[in-house]
């Protein structure tokens, strides 16, 4: 037997990179007769192709892959995570642009979970992103109610079991009492079904609001409800490390925009006065000025923007610390005399 393994690449893979279906969704396609190869029916996943071969899903011919995209997507509440839902309740597909290309989410937040959703249109980069072996972190801005001590949260870093269901240390931190409500911030590095609503109900914590404020080095910043953000293909060769030589894609024309992406460089995550990780006052408070390190939506530095003689509130441009202008309101020369009349 040849060691030389088949040329081409799984047809699963393919079609996912062609942003018809994810892997697992192409699989499903495949066992249900509705995909053939050079006019042939396939029922196994267990197939290479080239691009010599006729792939069809649905009668239909397959596209060729495009580059991968990514977009930053600020859910509501209220919409399912998902294309269609049997109850017949609104998704998320329902309330996007109609001239994004067809996406799909990157995970999932639950029906009353808002905040940072990452979508692509390409199902290989969909699965990369939500592998566990990825180990990215995803933080949330999670109110409960009642009043919170120390110790309630201690079972929660420490990793507990719910309904024989084994949950991993999150990395958890008290922010603020809010009345009859407390604000957390928790940072997880998995995503099963309902993970910090079940944890806290463990620990007799009931939540009433959920915010997902980042995924990995995407942050969801001060983009507005239901806006949509496309990244740069610099942002995506910098993070995930995509070809290069693939063109630069052009932000999407008819999105409603925010303030802007926001990517954490060199992955380390931001730290506050409390020295924990990602904690902030307020929910969805932006960490960063910009997606590449730039001041403000425009890229122009504001005043107090950078600790320079141009940007500190009362400084002069030039002007070393200390030093004092000349009173030239009094006519005096250096050295002394009197002004002359």
């Amino acid at each position: 037997m040849s060691d030389t393994p088949p040329a081409g690449e799984r047809i699963a893979k393919v079609i996912a990179r062609a942003g018809v279906a994810s892997r697992r969704e192409a699989e499903k396609l495949i066992a249900d007769g509705r995909v053939t190869v050079n006019g042939k029916q396939i029922d196994s996943p267990a197939l290479n192709v080239t691009p010599k071969d006729k792939v069809e899903v649905n009668g239909k011919p397959l596209d060729a892959p495009e580059p991968a995209r990514l977009w930053l997507y600020h859910k509501p509440t209220g919409l399912v995570t998902s294309h269609k839902d049997e109850q017949g309740r609104s998704t998320i597909y329902d309330k996007l642009p109609e001239d994004l290309p067809r996406v799909m989410s990157v995970g999932r937040l639950d029906l009353n979970s808002e905040g940072l959703l990452l979508l692509t249109n390409d199902g290989e980069l969909k699965r990369k992103l939500e592998l566990p072996s990825t180990g990215w972190l995803r933080k949330y801005r999670v109110r409960v109610k009642g009043n919170v001590r120390d110790e309630i949260l201690e079972p929660l870093r420490k990793g507990l079991n719910v309904e024989g269901e084994r949950f991993q240390p999150m990395i958890v931190s008290f922010d603020r009492q809010q009345g009859a409500n407390a604000w957390l911030t928790v940072g997880l590095r998995e995503g099963k079904n309902r993970e910090i609503r079940r944890a806290m109900e463990a620990v007799g914590l009931v939540v009433n609001r959920l915010i997902r404020v980042s995924y990995g080095p995407f942050q969801l910043g001060q983009l507005k409800q239901g806006a949509v953000e496309e990244l740069r293909r610099k942002v995506l060769r910098d993070q995930l490390g995509l070809d290069p030589a693939e063109p630069e894609q052009p932000q999407h024309p008819q999105q409603p925009r925010g303030r802007g992406p926001q990517i954490k460089r060199g992955g380390a995550e931001k730290r506050t006065d409390s020295g924990k990780p990602g904690t902030s006052k307020k929910p969805g408070l932006r960490g960063r000025p910009g997606a590449g390190g730039k001041p403000g939506a425009g890229g122009k530095p504001r005043a107090g923007d950078w600790p320079d003689a141009g940007g500190r509130p009362g400084a002069e441009r030039g002007k070393k610390p200390g030093q004092r202008k000349p009173n030239a309101s009094k006519g005096r020369k250096p050295g002394g005399g009197s002004p002359k009349r």
